[in-house]
């Protein structure tokens, strides 16, 4: 189950960036208290389940350091059987641009 992937916008959570890649996007947003990131849930094209397998990955490890960032030799270390390696490489960089860091 995918926890941090909604359909609908958000209201409470500050959208922090977007990324498009071909026909796939993405948002990142984010709940603070004060400096302090609260959660983080991100909107992806529900068609593509590497994109909303890594974004979900990707959520909880910025709600657990409390950074918008990720470390993409983490991601590919932890998917390693994925056989689509370019495709894996293609989300990863879309949620970079996502996050300012593409």
């Amino acid at each position: 189950m995918l926890k941090n992937i909604v359909k609908e916008e958000l209201k409470d959570y500050e959208e922090v960036g977007k990324g498009k890649s071909g026909c796939h996007t993405v948002s990142v947003y984010v709940k603070r208290s004060g400096d302090r990131i609260e959660d983080v849930k991100i909107k992806a094209t529900n068609r593509c389940k590497k994109l909303l397998t890594i974004s979900d990955y990707v959520a909880e490890k910025m709600k657990q350091t409390g950074k918008l960032e990720f470390e993409e030799q983490e991601l590919l270390e932890f998917f390693k059987e994925e056989k689509e390696k370019e495709k894996m490489i293609d989300r990863i960089s879309l949620l970079k641009t996502a996050l300012g860091k593409g």
